[in-house]
């Protein structure tokens, strides 16, 4: 194992000197399925197994659970193996991002409540072998940012040589061929503690899904479709937006406000422009963790690190609980929300010369077994950490894979946090683009007017 793990990092800096080539060799490859997971992560434990071997993920639904219902925990019985709070917090700060570190010390009360590592997450053998074909099949294009050769229903660097390449992982990481949901959003008050949730239905189309295993390039450069549509507050009712997000070009979005009755479309939707309505605590290039081209930052992978990261979160993601029992004045109940230590793939982000954004440095954590961005942390010009952001994993067993639906932005500069795409009081069906309940007319412009005329 020592020699094979020794051999892959000696492929990964080679390969990182040239990072236009093929990700990875036949022979590099192999070790996919072997010393490697299927998607690329080591198999084997940690030094001390407080991170276990991968054996294939937990991807049986328990008991006679049903999709469109509330999930059990499976790991119900699991206890607390230690927490984490301001008073110990610099005893794991190698397992903590300068983020959460920040959080556990400058907000009153912030813990972190760590649990048994399970390496939950795996994929059908279709998103295996798609992802198989990519490690010797995918390549960046010329400009080092954008995916020029891969095929759907995969990663497309199960080996990666640079952090773009970690990007795109990410980018494609398998969470089905399209969903719907009702969820909700927070904006927290301080102080007080009181909030009015927007609540919104929406419709997501992800075609690099397709487990059919087709070249990117025959999906018309689309990455990913969305439409939303708010559903409370009743000041918001029938509010709209329709995103196209492409592989090599800027977003295009329409937005539709009911006072105005016409589509218009936004000029810009992308990068460090803020998201409508949204108070001005996120991004669009935030939405959901990152979204977007890739262009405006250089990429280092700086390599691997164990993190103590949010994971297996189905308490928190129960679709029964309340908003108002979840979610405080400056945080979500602590007491919710499970922590495991992974390892993780870490990537720094610093912005191009001649480029701008408000967040000149990022530094995200992938999780290695699935590439969810699981963490990141988000600079400001002054190097000190703006914005923190966390994404709640859990098994979606009907897919199967790892998801994750809600986010939150912590903004350290305002004392406020933003928590997105909860599924508190709302659903969520990951299988209505592969069972055909998502209508791909649904996604132009031409029928955002004819929802907005109704």
């Amino acid at each position: 194992m020592t020699t094979m793990m020794t051999r892959l990092a000696a492929a990964v800096a080679l390969l990182a000197a040239n990072p236009l080539a093929l990700a990875a060799t036949e022979a590099q490859a192999q070790a996919l399925g072997k010393e490697l997971t299927p998607m690329g992560a080591e198999r084997g434990a940690n030094k001390d197994a407080s991170i276990p071997a991968w054996t294939g993920g937990d991807l049986k639904a328990p008991g006679n659970w049903k999709p469109g219902t509330a999930r059990p925990d499976p790991y119900a019985a699991d206890k607390p193996l230690f927490t984490i709070d301001a008073g110990n917090a610099d005893k794991y700060r190698d397992r903590l991002s300068d983020g959460q570190l920040a959080m556990l010390k400058t907000l009153k009360g912030y813990k972190m409540e760590v649990y048994p590592t399970r390496r939950s997450c795996g994929y059908p053998e279709s998103v295996y072998a798609n992802t198989r074909r990519n490690a010797t099949g995918a390549k960046l294009a010329a400009n080092g940012f954008d995916l020029d050769k891969a095929v759907t229903g995969g990663v497309p660097f199960p080996i990666p040589a640079n952090g773009a390449e970690a990007m795109w992982n990410y980018k494609m990481h398998w969470v089905g061929e399209g969903r719907i949901e009702r969820y909700s959003t927070v904006f927290s008050s301080p102080g007080d503690g009181k909030f009015v949730p927007l609540v919104q239905d929406q419709w997501t189309a992800t075609p690099l899904g397709n487990v059919a295993g087709k070249p990117v390039a025959e999906g018309d450069g689309l990455e990913w479709l969305v439409l939303n549509e708010v559903v409370t507050p009743a000041a918001r009712t029938g509010e709209i937006i329709l995103v196209h997000y492409f592989l090599a070009k800027d977003n295009d979005a329409w937005l539709y406000f009911p006072g105005q009755r016409r589509v218009r479309r936004a000029p810009t939707f992308a990068y460090d422009n803020p998201v409508p309505g949204y108070e001005n605590l996120l991004a669009v290039d935030q939405y959901p963790m990152f979204g977007g081209r890739l262009d405006r930052y250089d990429w280092k992978l700086v390599g691997k690190q164990e993190l103590i990261v949010p994971y297996n979160t189905f308490r928190f993601n129960d679709q029964d609980t309340k908003l108002a029992d979840v979610f405080g004045a400056d945080y979500p109940k602590r007491e919710l929300v499970r922590y495991e230590l992974h390892r993780v793939w870490k990537i720094e982000a610093t912005v191009k010369a001649g480029q701008r954004h408000q967040f000149p440095k990022r530094v995200i954590y992938l999780d290695e077994d699935s590439w969810m961005m699981v963490v990141a942390d988000n600079y400001d010009a002054q190097n000190k950490v703006w914005r923190v952001q966390e994404s709640y994993p859990y098994v979606a067993w009907e897919l199967p894979a790892c998801v994750y639906q809600g986010y939150i932005v912590y903004d350290l500069n305002v004392g406020r946090y933003m928590a997105d795409n909860m599924p508190q009081e709302g659903k969520v069906d990951w299988l209505a683009g592969r069972e055909g309940r998502i209508d791909m007319k649904r996604f132009n412009p031409d029928e955002l007017r004819r929802a907005g005329s109704r």
